[in-house]
């Protein structure tokens, strides 16, 4: 599989990195709207071609699927004009910043007949995989609670794009989005929804918490914040258990289950380099399976969870 990578920043050279322990992944291009940052990306991960704009990327016939890892804000432009050139994208968290711009972009997928999935890698990490098999068999009873946090030291200059607005800033759509999706892997979409920030001078969520209600009974409480490193790790509590999640839950190479009366078990789960590979490698399954989209990170669950979302911004007074 021949994959493009469109926006040269930090975040693909992780994954660059990564691709190489993808079996059958080719690294044939990567574009930038500056030919010589493109280039240097290139000749730094070992890709074959460097463009000086995106659209030469969205039309090299030799490119099968490209991430795009952009900052926030222009994911809708970049996947969309990719989407609209026939190929097959996996588009970096976020998916876009609001819902009605991620059902267009999913809306232009369909209609174009090709691969879109959102980069949510946590949904593809074997832990987190092996974790939902084990809930969905009732391993710790009913799932009555979630718990998770994730919190950056900071602090960040005003120009961060952490805290600019115009990016998409703010703790909530950067890393509040890993909570989110674990709670939603484990229990789906809430039936309520609270939330409180504290926002920057900007107008960004600096430090946010949340509280989700299930009709089941469950709860979810979940915080993020770019102006304190907190734990950054996860339980799920059941009625006969509970799953605990280490620091760095959102790429987890292990996980301790807890029972009544039983000794604690340890699951282990090595790999190579920073885990990214398993989002690349469930991209190339499902095009070589001819499929459209991911069961694993789904049109429909990237729809759920960006409404959520929306509504909790509307709730602390964020707006893009």
């Amino acid at each position: 599989m021949r994959w493009g990578i469109l926006g040269p920043g930090g975040i693909a050279s992780t994954f660059a990195a990564d691709l190489p322990l993808v079996e059958g992944a080719e690294l044939a291009a990567v574009a930038s709207r500056n030919l010589t940052s493109a280039q240097s990306f290139a000749d730094r991960h070992g890709f074959a071609r460097a463009y000086g704009s995106y659209a030469e990327l969205a039309a090299d016939d030799g490119v099968d699927v490209i991430y795009v890892a952009t900052p926030h804000a222009f994911h809708l432009e970049a996947a969309l004009l990719c989407v609209e050139a026939g190929k097959a994208v996996l588009v970096e968290k976020p998916i876009t910043l609001d819902l009605p711009t991620a059902a267009l972009l999913i809306e232009a997928a369909r209609t174009n007949g090709v691969f879109l999935m959102e980069a949510m890698w946590m949904r593809c990490n074997p832990a987190i995989r092996r974790i939902a098999q084990l809930v969905a068999e009732g391993a710790i009873g009913d799932v009555s609670a979630v718990h998770a946090d994730f919190g950056l030291q900071g602090p960040f200059e005003a120009s961060h794009r952490l805290r600019d607005p115009k990016l998409g800033g703010g703790a909530l759509l950067d890393l509040g989005v890993y909570p989110i999706h674990l709670a939603h892997t484990i229990l789906g979409a809430p039936a309520s929804a609270q939330a409180w920030a504290h926002l920057t001078p900007e107008r960004v969520d600096e430090n946010t918490g949340v509280l989700l209600g299930y009709e089941s009974g469950a709860v979810a409480a979940l915080t993020c914040s770019i102006n304190g490193a907190s734990r950054n790790a996860a339980s799920i509590t059941g009625t006969a258990g509970r799953i605990d999640l280490p620091v760095g839950f959102f790429v987890p190479r292990s996980f301790t289950l807890t029972r009544p009366d039983l000794a604690p078990e340890t699951f282990e789960f090595p790999f190579e380099g920073s885990g990214y590979q398993f989002e690349a490698a469930e991209v190339q399954r499902a095009m070589l399976a001819g499929e459209r989209e991911s069961p694993l990170v789904s049109h429909n669950t990237t729809l759920e969870v960006m409404a959520l979302l929306d509504a909790l911004r509307e709730q602390i007074g964020v707006a893009y």
